[in-house]
């Protein structure tokens, strides 16, 4: 039991942390967040089944999983234009597509 109960709480801090990184300087999407996460650990808190603890650990490590490589934000600058703002962990991965092979010099 105290093993899953550390487990769960990592999660939340994960979570949390996550939350702070992807949507920085956004104090609406990081409000948005924090209440969902925290609303859905309350919800969950009287739990017994390590069945379902333990699906609810693995969706909530793949939730952090996401949000972490996948989400991205964006800022309206003008009535139809956006601005990416890539995290540099998140530039690191991207590496042009190139049909052709180099050529050999």
């Amino acid at each position: 039991k105290m093993g899953t109960r550390l487990k769960v709480l990592s999660l939340f801090k994960a979570l949390h942390r996550t939350r702070t990184v992807v949507f920085k300087d956004d104090n609406r999407a990081l409000t948005a967040a924090r209440l969902k996460i925290n609303e859905e650990f309350q919800k969950n808190k009287n739990e017994t089944s390590d069945e379902n603890i333990k699906k609810m650990i693995k969706m909530g490590t793949d939730v952090e999983t996401v949000l972490r490589e996948s989400v991205v934000q964006m800022e309206h600058v003008g009535e139809k234009k956006l601005l990416l703002r890539p995290r540099e962990d998140l530039l690191l991965e991207n590496v042009p597509f190139c049909d052709q092979p180099r050529k050999k010099s």
